[in-house]
């Protein structure tokens, strides 16, 4: 028998199971937080698909609201057409939200943005844009942002810190990028959607194995074998076939991207009031004895 980790060995969930378990976490976490519902953002791509699905069949569609927002400098028009379709399939409320003139409001208001032009610095202020419409709907509806990032990106940093990243429940964080691919399909996702390449389209033609230079395939089963199955990294190549150039490279993605899973860095309060605690229980003990 070979020791190999398969593909097919990580994509062989019982996906009842896994929607019954998740369906009940939407539920509970909507019912705890006492709103009205959830809204989410929906690219045309496979995760937000994936999230969006769940949370219509997990609470139904009159409580989930859809937004759809292009940028037409970098959005391809079949992206947007796939998520309308989509959601109309399965019947919640949706709006399209354009936000080149937005992401444009900011670049020219910004000093630097006019002196020098960054790829990157543009593509995050458009996920960051998109967050600050997802907040808005949800203040103004008293609803919770619904997230979509998966477990390989949440793992490995491949998502723009308050941006896609800022949301209040994310609950395909449990789940591979080829594992919610195989999710989508049992979901009832169409395979236009399913079999297209991840694609975050901050920039034109920007693809996210093509960025990464990995597949996903090899990035989720260097992770499983890491994190789920404890494996030393020097077994992890053996183990699994992916080279250890990209098992190094894995690795150290997910290792470099802990600052933006850990939350806001803040220091120790009790160096700056340990002395002012002190001396006011000292003056409360001699006030009351």
């Amino acid at each position: 028998m070979s020791s190999r980790i398969t593909l097919e060995e990580l994509l062989s969930l019982d996906y009842a199971s896994v929607e019954r378990y998740l369906a009940n976490f939407l539920r509970s976490a909507l019912r705890a937080s006492g709103k009205a519902g959830f809204v989410i953002g929906v690219s045309g791509g496979v995760d937000s698909a994936t999230a969006y699905a769940l949370a219509v069949r997990s609470v139904g569609a009159d409580k989930v609201l859809a937004l759809v927002m292009p940028d037409k400098e970098v959005t391809p028009a079949e992206d947007v057409s796939d998520a309308i379709d989509l959601v109309k399939s399965f019947g919640s409320r949706y709006d399209v939200v354009e936000i080149s003139n937005i992401v444009h409001s900011f670049t020219e208001s910004i000093p630097l943005a006019s002196k020098r032009e960054d790829r990157l610095a543009v593509g995050n202020l458009r996920a960051r844009v998109r967050m600050c419409i997802l907040y808005y709907y949800a203040n103004a509806l008293d609803m919770l942002v619904l997230g979509s990032s998966d477990r390989s990106e949440y793992l490995i940093g491949y998502f723009t810190k308050y941006g896609d990243g800022a949301v209040d429940i994310a609950p395909l964080t449990v789940l591979f990028k080829t594992q919610v691919r195989r999710f989508a399909e049992y979901l009832g996702v169409p395979k236009k959607i399913t079999q297209k390449p991840s694609a975050p389209r901050l920039w034109q033609n920007h693809l996210a194995e093509k960025e990464l230079g990995m597949r996903y395939e090899d990035i989720d089963l260097v992770l499983f074998a890491f994190l789920d199955l404890g494996l030393p990294v020097n077994q992890i190549s053996v183990v699994t076939g992916v080279s250890e150039e990209i098992v190094k490279r894995v690795l150290q993605l997910y290792s470099s991207s802990q600052h933006k899973r850990a939350g806001i860095l803040m220091p120790d309060i009790k160096p700056v009031t340990q002395e002012l605690v002190a001396k006011t229980l000292a003056k409360i003990k001699r006030a009351s004895g």
